[in-house]
C-alpha cells in the first residue's frame, strides 16, 4: 500500500484518540485532506466573530511555514484542510499549531477559555492523480450540502487556491 495513500486507523473506545496517531506518516510536500472537530461537536463557530479569527489562522504564513494551505472551510463544529506539506515539519505538528492558534484567537473571541478543538485529527494522503481542484471544490461545497447556505458565496468561511 502506498504511505501516501494510507487511511488513518478509527479508534475504538479502549485506544482512543491515541489510535489516529498510530502508523500515521508524514511525507514532505504531499498533500493531505485534514479534517479536525470541535470539542463535543459543539458550534463554537456559529459564532461570526469566533469564526473570522479562526479563519484568519488559515492563512497565516507564520503558521503555515513552508507548507501550504490549498483549500478550507471552517463549519460550525468541524473544518477541512487540503494541506501541501513543506519540508520542514510533520503533519502532526502543523495542524497542532493551527488548532492552537486558531482555538486561542476564537476563544477570546467567545470570552472563554480551555480547549475548542477535540485533541485528535483525522487525514487522508492524497495520490499524485487525485484531481485536487475537484477536491478543493468538495470541501468548500459542504455548507451547501449541509443546508446552511444556497449558494457556496453566501458562505464567508472558505478559501482555495485556486479562485
Amino acid at each position: 500500500m502506498d504511505e501516501r495513500n494510507s487511511i488513518v486507523p478509527t479508534c475504538d473506545s479502549r485506544s482512543g484518540h491515541r489510535a489516529l496517531r498510530r502508523g500515521r506518516v508524514s511525507l514532505s510536500y504531499s498533500v493531505y485532506l485534514v479534517t479536525a472537530t470541535t470539542l463535543g461537536r459543539q458550534a463554537f463557530f456559529r459564532h461570526f466573530s469566533a469564526a473570522c479569527s479562526a479563519s484568519r489562522c488559515f492563512a497565516d504564513r507564520a503558521l503555515l511555514g513552508d507548507s501550504q494551505m490549498l483549500a478550507w472551510v471552517l463549519m460550525p463544529d468541524h473544518a477541512h484542510w487540503l494541506l501541501q506539506l513543506g519540508r520542514q515539519e510533520s503533519l502532526s505538528d502543523l495542524v497542532s499549531r493551527l488548532k492552537s492558534a486558531s482555538a486561542r484567537h476564537a476563544n477570546r473571541q467567545l470570552g472563554r477559555i480551555g480547549g475548542l478543538w477535540a485533541p485528535a485529527f483525522y487525514d487522508q494522503g492524497l495520490r499524485h492523480e487525485h484531481n485536487l481542484q475537484n477536491m478543493a471544490r468538495y470541501i468548500v461545497a459542504n455548507p451547501l450540502r449541509a443546508g446552511l447556505v444556497r449558494r457556496i458565496g453566501d458562505y464567508p468561511f472558505w478559501d482555495a487556491v485556486w479562485l
